[in-house]
């Protein structure tokens, strides 16, 4: 049987999370792209619930405002008063009425969690026909988690709090996860009568269980595979951690995709990247955002990658780009940097220390070391020499320079925005080009080479430099 489609999933994500000691949110800290919360939802989303619900409370602007962006789609509940799993769950009720069918509710720390997992959980509780199904592991170290109280039967009796908890139930390995999938008229009527008689004071949705033992309904119990999917994240150990298993988890689904990746260990890829078959990822390369690598593609050494869309067997060698775009068969690198707005063509080359920004690069030109351009339109087939800067700011405002195509601009040449060198122009190399050079023209904008005899020996006189002077004249007056 096919787990059924939830009417809710409900993410919990109110709390202040003090063991992460950070100025950020616990649930908006970060890993492979996302912020915990978001890894949370997008998870949800695969079970293609009718409501999608999160309730927040600790920095809630904060967090409202990043759940804006993120997931629009997420309906915002407002816990003002943190007073346990219990009264979260009470507050969304109250907000959005009781809700008919199946509501899952998880947590917003924990970014390991599967659809998969979350789905035999559903699975099991339809089967079942409980009126709620908590989703339980056993792990080595069950400190800090509620444990599950079973009867000789093994049937579910209750969950008890760590801190509640006598030494003989501590004992206990089976640890509750906090996610639990619930029949949503049976909760919305049994969270009401959930007492504070706790060590906390808080209202805890566990005791919702006992409230539905003690009534006759059936309470059971899903144990996940893997323990470390339903840890969730309190520290920074443990996001590290965490951060770790999902990249592996990313790598391993592209390898299995048919990319290679050299060096799984130094390798780092966020949840929203994409790699295309035969794509090739070399060691210390980090691709970030809406990374897209095409077919046959190589990325790296030493590469980072955000935001950028890479064609099919282009290769880029120890370079950092941002947002910007490679066309098929280009070369970027060694020691390259892409910033926003870069659109490199097909067969293009932007090489050895060259800066882009806001600058499109035609089909097959070339900018092959020691270079800036910023602020420019460069044409099809052109060549950019050593040592060139497109000088764009001039104080107030960026202004745009834009080549032809098929042009030769020559090494160490300043092109003074805004500037255009039309269709198979050339410049001199050693210019300053300040005025429009015409298709087909050779601009030279230099000043004469003057030399200035004997100024070494009158100027730096009994210097290195004038016995070596003295030596080359004298060596060329015997001969």
């Amino acid at each position: 049987m096919s787990a059924p489609r939830p009417a809710a999933v409900i993410v919990l994500a109110a709390g202040e999370g003090t063991r992460m000691k950070s100025t950020t949110p616990k649930v908006l800290h970060e890993l492979c792209g996302r912020s915990l919360v978001d890894h949370m939802l997008s998870v949800a989303r695969g079970l293609e619930p009718e409501r999608l619900i999160v309730v927040i409370g600790h920095a809630r602007e904060q967090v409202a405002e990043a759940l804006a962006k993120t997931s629009p789609d997420a309906h915002q509940v407002v816990q003002e008063q943190q007073n346990g799993t219990g009264h979260a769950v009470r507050t969304v009720l109250e907000a959005v009425g009781a809700i008919e069918g199946t509501v899952l509710v998880t947590y917003g720390d924990t970014p390991l969690l599967r659809t998969e997992t979350l789905r035999a959980l559903l699975t099991r509780h339809d089967e079942d026909g409980n009126a709620v199904t908590v989703l339980t592991a056993h792990v080595p170290d069950p400190t800090g988690y509620g444990r599950i109280i079973r009867d000789a039967t093994g049937a579910v009796l209750e969950i008890i709090e760590h801190r509640d908890a006598t030494p003989e139930q501590r004992a206990i390995t089976e640890m509750n996860s906090g996610v639990y999938a619930f029949d949503g008229t049976l909760l919305a009527d049994a969270v009401k009568r959930v007492s504070t008689a706790n060590s906390q004071g808080e209202e805890y949705l566990t005791d919702v269980l006992a409230i539905l033992r003690a009534e006759g309904h059936r309470v059971g119990a899903h144990i996940a595979a893997d323990f470390a999917e339903v840890e969730g994240v309190n520290n920074k150990v443990q996001l590290s951690f965490a951060r770790r298993v999902l990249n592996d988890r990313i790598l391993t689904e592209h390898m299995l995709n048919g990319v290679t990746v050299i060096d799984p260990a130094s390798t780092w890829i966020d949840a929203g990247v994409t790699l295309e078959a035969d794509a090739v990822v070399h060691p210390g390369t980090q691709l970030h955002g809406a990374t897209r690598i095409g077919a046959g593609a190589e990325i790296g050494p030493g590469s980072t990658l955000t935001d950028t869309v890479v064609g099919e067997g282009a290769v880029v060698r120890n370079a950092v780009c941002v947002s910007s775009e490679i066309g098929p068969r280009a070369s970027v690198g060694p020691f390259a940097y892409l910033r926003p707005g870069t659109r490199l063509g097909a067969k293009g080359k932007i090489g050895t220390y060259v800066e882009t920004k806001n600058a499109t690069i035609g089909e097959g030109s070339k900018i092959p070391h020691l270079t800036y351009v910023g602020d420019a339109t460069i044409g099809t087939g052109s060549n950019i020499g050593a040592g060139c800067v497109f000088v764009n700011y001039d104080g107030v405002q960026k202004r745009h320079t834009t080549i032809g195509d098929h042009v030769r601009v020559g090494s160490d040449n300043m092109l003074i925005a805004p500037v255009e060198v039309g269709d198979g122009a050339y410049t001199a190399a050693g210019s300053v080009i300040t005025n429009d050079v015409p298709p087909g023209a050779m601009g030279v904008a230099r000043s004469r080479q003057r030399n200035v005899e004997g100024w070494v020996f009158r100027r730096r006189a009994g210097t290195a430099s004038a016995e070596a002077a003295r030596r080359a004249l004298e060596a060329g007056n015997d001969t």
